[in-house]
């Protein structure tokens, strides 16, 4: 299901572009998936803070499970058929987090670095992020204020996220995962909100430098 709504959203930016320029970019098609993301999870992490009493039960609950189960609560979730009624239940994108509590636990404690910095990123980033995916869409924005909000953006990101990792290893636990959990859903998946940024960073300086929509092909 999350899947589906990042392929919608996408498709939104890339089929928009197509009809008025008649090409595809392949700058614009990474921020308009990295966008897309973007704006899911920042529902995720409302729903975190919406549904933090639930999150912290059910991190309970999935920790019974995994000691009866010996299997991941995030793959067991991720696998899960969402019913389209329920496409955006707040409780079950909860839910989200208190798998993910699993390997960190800092989702399941409102008084943690990843929690408030989840939460400040899901009520924070939506608007500039729907800004820049409008504009590199449509070119609506002068490309030096479309690049002045792309660099205070991107750049929250890579230091956020970043630090984020700092604050995992710091708290040490990193001895409560497995090898592949931490590579996979600590290091991968944190690293899609480092790299991209950083490109992003240097596409926001392209465009207030060059004053044009260059890189993004118009």
């Amino acid at each position: 299901m999350a899947g589906l709504i990042i392929a919608l959203l996408s498709l939104l930016g890339i089929g928009g572009r197509y009809q008025l320029q008649g090409d595809f970019n392949a700058v614009h098609c990474l921020f308009s998936l990295f966008f897309s993301t973007n704006l899911l999870i920042c529902y995720w992490e409302a729903c975190l803070f919406f549904r933090r009493d639930y999150v912290e039960a059910r991190f309970g609950y999935w920790r019974e499970w995994h000691k009866e189960t010996g299997r991941t609560p995030a793959l067991e979730f991720l696998s899960t058929r969402v019913p389209l009624s329920r496409a955006l239940s707040p409780t079950v994108w909860a839910d989200v987090w208190a798998t993910y509590s699993m390997i960190d636990s800092s989702y399941s404690d409102r008084g943690t670095f990843g929690f408030t910095a989840d939460i400040g990123n899901g009520f924070i980033t939506p608007l500039p992020t729907l800004i820049l995916y409008s504009t590199y869409t449509l070119g609506f924005l002068p490309a030096v204020v479309a690049g002045t909000v792309g660099a205070m953006l991107f750049w929250q990101w890579v230091y956020v996220s970043s630090l984020y990792w700092v604050s995992f290893f710091v708290s040490q636990r990193q001895g409560h995962v497995t090898r592949r959990e931490l590579y996979t859903y600590v290091f991968a998946l944190n690293a899609v909100w480092v790299l991209v940024p950083a490109f992003g960073l240097y596409v926001s300086v392209r465009l207030i430098l060059d004053g044009n929509y260059g890189l993004l092909g118009f």
